[in-house]
């Protein structure tokens, strides 16, 4: 098993090869160059990003390395932040914040004819929809969201429902997950964080880049095992009850997705809690490998 020790303690080769980067994505590239510029800059086999973003958006886009690309899909079901601009056809009605306050909840949601799935009718929550500024024609929006909403789509049925049509201006990522835009970095802060540890032996800058890969499981139930048993888990061995030496479920159940660790905080596995769990148990699977993360 290779040993990657705890995360503040590790190398910066093996904090590339298992990193996270809260990226504020710039306006030109997509998701995906940016994610291959990150590759190949960063000098790892790997990187996946969590969350298409046309090429005009800008914002939060947190791109993972090397083999931390293996848990890419603990974003598959994050929860997005949006700020845009509706643009309506005519002056804001007054009563544009009850019409807001009726498209929070589950939505019904056709994807456009450009995008990236099939159109079908499919349902999104809107967790939260308010106004931060109105200005006749303009509205800035705050938008909290499941993953996979359409915000263009969002902003067009807006327009229908004030009754003056309406479209999508400009459009900026806040949040992704446990990421937002209060620490993000740009691809020049990666640039110089790596040419100043190649050239001084200093990682200092790339650190506040790049933050160990577990940063992107916070948040997820998690169980400690011991070292012997994640010696197996490599192997592509289940977690069994009696290596589990700690949890921290928060009432997770059956079926939940969970993240295992060694003691000191490394990333072992993903993987999915068995039902009817028991840490007491001294037999039996207690989680069914999804992703051997060493």
């Amino acid at each position: 098993m290779r040993v990657r020790g705890p995360p503040d303690d590790r190398s910066p080769e093996t904090l590339l090869e298992f990193g996270v980067i809260n990226l504020d994505k710039p306006p030109g590239p997509s998701a995906h160059q940016v994610a291959a510029w990150v590759r190949d800059m960063a000098d790892v086999e790997r990187a996946a990003h969590a969350g298409t973003l046309d090429p005009k958006v800008t914002g939060c886009l947190p791109v993972l390395t090397g083999t931390a690309t293996r848990a890419a899909q603990v974003f598959d079901e994050s929860r997005k932040g949006y700020v845009t601009v509706l643009e309506l056809h005519a002056p804001a009605p007054a009563d544009l914040e009850a019409t807001l306050a009726e498209f929070e909840g589950p939505l019904y949601q056709k994807p456009p004819r450009k995008s990236a799935v099939a159109r079908r009718l499919r349902v999104r929550e809107i967790h939260g929809l308010k106004a931060l500024e109105c200005e006749d024609r303009r509205v800035l929006l705050d938008v909290e969201c499941e993953s996979g909403t359409y915000i263009r789509k969002l902003c067009h049925d807006l327009g229908l429902a004030v009754g003056t049509g309406g479209h999508m201006g400009d459009l900026r990522r806040t949040k992704t997950g446990g990421f937002d835009d209060r620490t993000l970095s740009t691809m020049e802060d990666l640039a110089d964080g790596l040419a100043f540890w190649r050239e001084n032996d200093d990682a200092e800058l790339l650190r506040e880049v790049v933050s160990p890969a577990e940063r992107a499981l916070e948040g997820l139930p998690s169980l400690t095992v011991a070292p012997s048993a994640a010696e197996e888990i490599a192997e592509g061995a289940p977690v069994y009850a009696p290596g589990v030496i700690d949890t921290d479920l928060g009432g997770a159940k059956g079926g939940a997705l969970v993240a295992c660790y060694t003691p000191d905080g490394a990333a072992v596995c993903l993987g999915h809690l068995a039902d009817g769990f028991d840490r007491e148990a001294e037999r039996g699977v207690a989680v069914e490998l999804e992703r051997v993360l060493v």
